[in-house]
C-alpha cells in the first residue's frame, strides 16, 4: 500500500480526505433482500466497516440509522449512498462517551422507523504508546468510554426494543485475541467486548436475540491515517499471511450474515476477519 500523503490531525478520521479510499462494497455484491423491512442501528457508521455495514444492510432491504461523531461530510456521503439503494438513512450526530446521547440515537431511531431489529456496535477509538506509563488518563478514559462504556449504554437503550429473530453485533478485534504491545488500552478494550458478548448471548438467547461479534484484522479505515505515520502507517497489514490490509468491503458481508437468518443457529461466537492469522477462541 502506498503511504498516504500526511497523517490525519486527529481520530476518528475523516474517508473522504484519504488519499487511498477504502473500498465500501463490492460493485458484484448482489443483495437478495436478506434484511428486507428491518431496521439497523449503526455507531461509527460514518465511515469505514461501520460504512460498509451500513451499504450492505441498505442493499439487502434494511434502512439504516448512522450514529456518528463529527464527521459531516463522510456521514452524507454514506447517506447519499444508503438512498442510492433505495432505503432510508437517519443521521445522528453526538458522542457515544455519553450515556444521555445513546439513549436519544436509540429513542430517534425508534421515533424515525417505528422499530429496531439490527444494532451494531462498531464506534472506537485508540493512542498507541511505547509503554504503559505513557497511556495518559485522560486518553485511557476515552478508550474505555467510547470502546465499551457506549456498548453497554446503546445496547441497554436498544433491548427493549428488540425482538425474537433481532441481533446485536459488536465489533472487537485481534487485538483483543494477540494482544498488542502499543495498544494496551484499546486491546484491553476489545477483550470486554468479547466478555460482553459472550455474556449477553447468555441473557437473551431464551428472547431469540442473537449477539455476536467481528473481530477483525488490520482493516485500512479512517482510524489508521489518524493512528499511525511514516513507516508504520506505509507498512500497515503487511505482517499477515495475506500479506496486506483488509477492505472494509470484505468485513460488511460478515455483518449480513451475523445480522440475517443466515446465522439463526448462531449467538455468543466471534468471526475472525483478519487476513489469515490463526487466533484461538
Amino acid at each position: 500500500m502506498a503511504l498516504e500523503k500526511k497523517q490525519q490531525a486527529k481520530q476518528p478520521g475523516l474517508q473522504h480526505k484519504m488519499n487511498i479510499t477504502p473500498q465500501t462494497i463490492r460493485k458484484n455484491y448482489k443483495g437478495s433482500e436478506k434484511l428486507k423491512g428491518k431496521v439497523a442501528l449503526i455507531t461509527g457508521g460514518d465511515s469505514g466497516i461501520g460504512k460498509s455495514a451500513a451499504v450492505h444492510f441498505a442493499r439487502e432491504g434494511a434502512d439504516v440509522a448512522i450514529v456518528y461523531f463529527s464527521e459531516d461530510t463522510d456521514a452524507q456521503v454514506t447517506e447519499q449512498a444508503i438512498e442510492e439503494e433505495g432505503r432510508e438513512c437517519l443521521l445522528i450526530k453526538g458522542d457515544v462517551k455519553e450515556e444521555a446521547f445513546c439513549k436519544h440515537a436509540v429513542q430517534s431511531t425508534i421515533a424515525k422507523f417505528g422499530k429496531l431489529n439490527i444494532v451494531v456496535n462498531n464506534a472506537a477509538m485508540q493512542f498507541p504508546e511505547e509503554s504503559l506509563e505513557d497511556i495518559s488518563t485522560k486518553n485511557l478514559h476515552k478508550t474505555f468510554e467510547t470502546n465499551i462504556y457506549s456498548f453497554f449504554y446503546i445496547t441497554s437503550a436498544a433491548i427493549t426494543h428488540l425482538k425474537k429473530n433481532d441481533a446485536i453485533i459488536n465489533t472487537t478485534s485481534i487485538t483483543a485475541y494477540r494482544g498488542s504491545e502499543h495498544l494496551i488500552d484499546y486491546a484491553s478494550t476489545k477483550g470486554a467486548i468479547v466478555a460482553f458478548t459472550r455474556s449477553l448471548s447468555k441473557r437473551l438467547a431464551k428472547q431469540g436475540i442473537r449477539v455476536n461479534g467481528i473481530a477483525p484484522g488490520p482493516i485500512w479505515t479512517p482510524l489508521i491515517p489518524a493512528t499511525f505515520e511514516g513507516k508504520e502507517l506505509e507498512d500497515f497489514g503487511k505482517d499477515v499471511p495475506m500479506g496486506r490490509p483488509g477492505q472494509p468491503s470484505e468485513l460488511g458481508p460478515a455483518y449480513v450474515f451475523l445480522a440475517s437468518q443466515d446465522s439463526s443457529y448462531m449467538t455468543g461466537q466471534v468471526l475472525h476477519i483478519n487476513g489469515g492469522e490463526i487466533i484461538g477462541g
